[in-house]
């Protein structure tokens, strides 16, 4: 089999392309690459399909920075390639890597979608039931393997301002689909509302679910998460029912 791949495979790499990206709300890069040869096409046999993007916007406004993902041995539809089309004849199962950064984060906490969230809400502060407002969200990743949050939040009845600061550390759920924030640790605004450090972790956790990075027909679920400095790195096992084409 020859590096260059044939008008075949071409075809499909492009209608999986367009697919893709009609998914998506924005991408800078995407690319995918179908391997195999005319013979095993024509028999419904992929080798190996290849997805690679830079700059991702899913829904909620969550842009991911880099997403691979690999899939061998892949069943397809011979006559759904005719029509340019890749139809999986059975499920299969494909590797991949996930890298957010900092200011992805910061554009998800920034979000519209976000803000709604927050004020739909209402907070127990010193026993009164209240309307927040973010003002300004500052996510960081500071390494150790912690995520570290401080909000300026309005408080919409009084007018007045509060901060909001924390650090913890995130772990996958067992379920693999989930983050949970443990050892958690407070800056000084504790003693304001519980109700409202809690509110603001819930949100932290609710960017950083994983069904967020499904894609039709894909679902994630993640063995493994690795904070460093500035960037966020999940390992992930993809059970796929469909690639998505033009």
């Amino acid at each position: 089999m020859s590096d260059n791949p044939g008008l075949g495979e071409q075809a499909l790499n492009k209608a999986a392309e367009i697919g893709l990206s009609s998914q998506l709300d924005e991408v800078e890069n995407l690319d995918v690459d179908i391997k195999t040869d005319p013979l095993k096409l024509v028999q419904g046999e992929v080798d190996e399909v290849t997805i690679q993007g830079e700059g991702m916007v899913m829904q909620k406004d969550l842009r991911m920075e880099e997403f691979e993902m690999q899939m061998t041995s892949v069943a397809i539809n011979p006559l759904s390639v005719a029509f340019g089309k890749i139809e999986l004849t059975k499920p299969t199962e494909a590797h991949t890597r996930v890298v957010l950064t900092e200011a992805d984060i910061n554009r998800a906490f920034n979000s519209e979608y976000v803000r709604s969230q927050l004020q739909s809400q209402k907070i127990d502060i010193n026993g009164q039931l209240t309307t927040i407002e973010p003002q300004e969200v500052e996510f960081r990743l500071p390494g150790d393997g912690k995520v570290a949050l401080n909000a300026s939040i309005k408080l919409v009845e009084t007018g007045e301002n509060q901060q909001v600061a924390f650090s913890a550390v995130p772990k996958i759920n067992s379920n693999g689909k989930s983050v949970t924030l443990e050892n958690i640790e407070y800056g000084e605004s504790e003693e304001i509302s519980p109700d409202l450090t809690k509110a603001l972790v819930d949100q932290t956790s609710e960017i950083l679910n994983l069904s967020n990075f499904d894609l039709e027909g894909m679902t994630l679920k993640v063995n493994q998460l690795k904070v460093e400095v500035g960037k966020l790195i999940l390992q992930a096992e993809a059970h796929v029912e469909k690639i998505p084409s033009a």
